[in-house]
């Protein structure tokens, strides 16, 4: 029964002929409309799933002849070394069951892990600073063994993943918004391998499907429920990342965000969540201190987390001049390096975010390591 149901979902899944939502309906409900003899369809009306007599008349015709159809997706993931699970295998996260309409078949390239992850997700035009934040994030998170989750996206979800990728056993999940077969966004490709060998490429849509506007506020519900919480970073007012933020809050999931500078409309994402509640984040530390105990006892504890190696560049200058068991004043390093002062604040960020110097009142900055 469950292989039959197995073929059928992945069938559903592909077809052209139904809006998604009507498909994530039709899976969920399968009992309702659906007998492995399929000479026997219930309801005949539709009505117990308030669906049109035409919408169930083209499902039934899909479960009448659904194995070419299953065959040729699974085919097309063998070929790109990808995996397809649905509703029935014990194999599909069960986060996503938390989902008013969970996605019926998932298509992966490499493994999702049961361990607790954290989103990051943000604009697409992010500045360099929002770029640096979100990767210092995702390393930092993933150095404590959290799985980090975001879109695939340029600017702040790429910049996730690579900090993930950067910690030593840094898993990083990929939620795409269109086919497995895409190279989307363009220029991705090598991150997308890098991403299928230590974490994975996910996404609901069977080969074939275009990166079109309408799927990714679609495939935001899956990044929301994967991860324990989401963090925003950089995010115009009408951002997908908001979307995410609105499913999180649905889901009953944590929302958390970097606050940024007044008049950018950048800031005004992230700025307005913390005003309506979301916690304002300036260090890592700032999420993983609000998961559960229960969480956080499957987590690496600082002390037994790889060592980083020294810092090179302007932020290893900075960190040389900052001796331990001193504080310092941005203005006073700005002097000592003959830098201007914003970018010793920057500076002092990236290293905060990675735990290398810690914020004291004043503001003043010492090193924590």
């Amino acid at each position: 029964m469950s292989d039959k149901k197995r073929i059928l979902l992945i069938a559903l899944n592909a077809t052209l002929e139904l809006e998604r939502e009507v498909i994530c309906h039709l899976a969920l409900n399968l009992d309702l409309w659906w007998h492995r003899n399929t000479s026997r369809f219930l309801p005949r009306d539709g009505q117990d799933l308030r669906l049109s007599k035409k919408v169930l008349a083209k499902a039934r015709r899909i479960a009448c002849n659904p194995d070419a159809v299953t065959a040729r997706e699974l085919h097309r993931a063998e070929k790109l070394g990808a995996t397809v699970v649905t509703l029935v295998d014990s194999s599909y996260p069960e986060q996503l069951r938390d989902l008013a309409l969970p996605p019926p078949v998932l298509y992966c390239r490499g493994t999702v892990t049961t361990a607790p992850g954290v989103a990051i997700v943000g604009s697409r035009q992010a500045s360099r600073l929002g770029r640096e934040v979100a990767e210092l994030a995702g390393r930092e998170l993933a150095l404590t063994g959290l799985n980090v989750i975001s879109g695939f996206a340029r600017g702040v979800d790429a910049a996730a993943h690579r900090g993930a990728l950067s910690a030593t056993g840094g898993r990083t999940v990929a939620v795409l918004g269109c086919g497995l077969d895409f190279d989307y966004p363009r220029g991705h490709r090598a991150l997308g391998d890098q991403i299928a060998a230590q974490g994975a490429l996910i996404t609901e849509f069977p080969f074939g499907t275009r990166p079109a506007p309408r799927n990714f506020p679609v495939r935001n519900r899956i990044i929301a429920a994967l991860a324990e919480g989401t963090l925003v970073i950089e995010a115009a007012p009408r951002s997908g990342s908001l979307i995410t933020a609105r499913l999180a809050l649905d889901l009953g999931r944590d929302v958390y965000a970097v606050p940024g500078p007044l008049f950018n409309d950048r800031s005004v994402g992230p700025n307005t969540l913390i005003r309506d509640g979301a916690l304002l984040v300036q260090h890592p530390r700032d999420i993983i201190e609000s998961l559960s105990w229960e969480i956080q006892r499957q987590l690496v504890p600082e002390e037994e987390q790889p060592v980083q190696a020294p810092l090179s560049g302007p932020k290893g200058s900075l960190l040389e001049i900052m001796k331990p068991g001193r504080v310092y004043l941005p203005e006073a390093l700005s002097s000592s390096t003959s830098w201007p002062i914003e970018r010793v604040l920057a500076l002092l960020l990236e290293l905060e975010l990675a735990g290398w110097v810690r914020r004291h009142p004043g503001p003043t900055f010492g090193r924590s390591r």
